[in-house]
């Protein structure tokens, strides 16, 4: 065991700070909460470790693992020479806000072009429920095609290796679909539609239309969880989140079949550059058994929540921005070159100020009336050179006021000058809360900024236009931009209680692109014309693929590599099947 870390204020006390505090970084109250989860990446035996604090360790993923700790030993980590680095955990939220001829899925699925219909693949979906009786989910027989659902709100018998929630089989989902009642069975619902509305998307069968509203894969096996939040408040973490792709990636080893993972969640707090370890985890572990994850850009694209700017040394700069009415807590997650010195201001919608707040104060609580104002000036990780100043505003009864805020930033030492703040998703805050000079680009949420999971923007393939609220990249297209564009407006997918109905947003554009890489892997792997279709080979072959507008210049911050046709896709690996039955081996 290493020395205590004792710095002063550090990134390490700012993090014990934050979960001791009235809120952490990620706007998650841990007051009520005695002991909290903290992401870590380790080396060595992280269990005598958790052990000797009387913590528990869940490893997840080889140097990846997820610690539940006492709130006041959440220091101690850092005398430990196993912890290399701790994360708390953040919130995610639903992309919310039919189309198989557009994406060309339809030219694949017919006898006659290739039958493929993601027989012997499975397509796992993480999300808020799965109305399970719906008969899209079903086979002819009336049995069910979901092999597994883990309900991570539910009190039962949880998953080996696991410690919460309850596992549901095929063969119990069976007994409840032939109960009267089946929800007495198997208690698991979907409390708002999302997540049977991506799983019809990705993997319904049209059981219900008589295959008319069948979905991209409608003969894949299922696996879905419904994430929970573990003794936190209602809203999804992304250690649940963590939690469920090990899960899958591990059920689908077992059961010796490729899988295709759709998760669709995001968030805005953090750097979006990929350098979280939520989202190398999801890179990392994506390169596990024979897997793809595919994650929406978000629906932040027209939000105005995302502001940029250049900074010049003494000249102040104001970032405005307006909050809308009803809202208890929002963040501001600013990100800046290190190297640059600078000091904020706050001003209130009355006028008040908090005063200029610099880096002498590290972490910096102010109260005004029933508003606490916390400031955060973090240190650069050993996975990034930049520094994030965390802007947190949270009312302790009632309501934030609603009006004109404002940023106000005193630069002193500029060597590079850029800056870029994000305000919290629509689905927090609303769409009446944004910077009254936002960016559209880098408004891909997180995940879908991870390096190696595929990132899905939505567009109204009947107009042929990027949807308005789609995420976008950067306009530096070294830089993250979406991998594909499918369609996310007004789509028919199976419906909550039964039936269908239409849905926008790109949580479901997704389950299309997840859909076709199930059948991109069962051509690949289950029929053995290419045994290595996973990863990051099928987003190579979805961009080459993707249809893209005679000159015009791609990769756009927008719709990335073009809009998914599958069979372009499946033309183009038949074309290398060719040129050899070897030229799938990397040379």
């Amino acid at each position: 065991m290493g020395s205590q870390y004792n710095s002063g204020r550090g990134y390490p006390d700012a993090l014990f700070a934050m979960a001791e505090g009235f809120e952490s970084e990620t706007g998650d109250q841990f007051e009520n909460d005695e002991r909290v989860e903290v992401i870590v990446k380790f080396n060595g035996d992280i269990e005598s470790a958790a052990r000797e604090l009387m913590a528990e360790a869940e490893v997840l993923f080889k140097e990846y693992a997820i610690i539940t700790i006492d709130r006041e030993n959440i220091s101690k980590l850092y005398s430990y020479s196993q912890i290399e680095s701790l994360e708390l955990p953040k919130n995610l939220y639903i992309e919310t806000d039919f189309n198989l001829n557009s994406t060309c899925i339809r030219a694949v699925q017919g006898q006659n072009s290739g039958g493929l219909t993601g027989v012997g693949v499975i397509v796992a979906v993480i999300d808020y429920g799965i109305d399970y009786t719906h008969r899209d989910f079903r086979n002819e027989d009336g049995t069910s095609r979901i092999l597994f659902l883990w309900d991570q709100t539910q009190t039962g018998t949880p998953p080996a290796g696991f410690a919460a929630g309850a596992e549901y089989t095929k063969a119990e989902l069976d007994r409840a679909l032939e109960s009267e009642n089946p929800f007495s069975v198997v208690p698991s619902r979907d409390t708002n539609g999302h997540g049977t509305a991506v799983a019809g998307i990705a993997a319904g069968n049209g059981n219900e239309s008589n295959g008319e509203n069948a979905g991209a894969a409608p003969r894949a096996d299922i696996i879905f969880v419904k994430v929970g939040t573990r003794g936190f408040r209602s809203f999804t973490r992304n250690t649940e989140l963590m939690r469920a792709v090990k899960y899958v990636i591990d059920k689908a080893r077992q059961l010796n079949k490729p899988v295709a993972i759709n998760m669709s969640f995001g968030m805005n707090n953090g750097s979006h550059t990929g350098d979280s370890l939520f989202e190398t985890y999801l890179s990392d572990v994506s390169t596990e058994w024979k897997t793809v994850i595919v994650v929406p850009t978000g629906n932040e694209g027209a939000a105005g929540h995302h502001y940029t700017a250049r900074l010049e040394a003494n000249k102040t700069h104001e970032a405005e921005f307006f909050t809308a009415s009803g809202i208890s807590r929002f963040y501001i997650s600013m990100w800046k070159n290190f190297v640059d010195i600078l000091s904020v201001e706050i001003v209130f919608p009355d006028g008040s100020s908090s005063g200029i707040i610099g880096i002498e104060n590290q972490i910096k609580n102010i109260r005004f009336g029933n508003i606490m104002l916390t400031v955060i000036y973090s240190q650069p990780s050993h996975y990034s050179v930049r520094q994030e100043i965390y802007i947190n505003v949270q009312a302790k009864g009632g309501e934030i006021s609603a009006g004109l805020w404002k940023v106000i930033i005193r630069p002193s030492l500029i060597a590079d000058g850029s800056i870029e703040m994000w305000l919290p998703t629509v689905e927090e805050v609303t769409a009446n809360t944004q910077f009254t000079n936002p960016t559209k680009y880098l408004t891909m949420t997180i995940p879908s900024t991870a390096q190696k999971v595929i990132t899905v923007a939505g567009y109204n393939d009947r107009l042929g236009n990027i949807a308005e609220f789609s995420g976008a990249g950067s306009v530096c297209t070294s830089l993250q931009v979406p991998d594909i564009a499918a369609p996310a407006v007004s789509i028919l997918t199976a419906k909550n209680g039964g039936g269908y109905d239409s849905y926008s947003g790109t949580s479901m554009a997704a389950p299309f692109v997840t859909g076709a890489a199930a059948l991109m892997m069962q051509w690949g792997i289950v029929r053995r014309n290419d045994p290595f279709l996973y990863g990051e080979r099928v987003k190579a072959f979805l961009r080459l693929g993707a249809n893209r507008k005679a000159a015009s210049l791609y990769p756009q911050p927008d719709f990335g590599y073009g809009t998914l046709c599958l069979s372009n896709t499946i033309s183009f690996l038949e074309r290398y099947k060719w040129g050899g039955n070897s030229q799938w081996l990397q040379t």
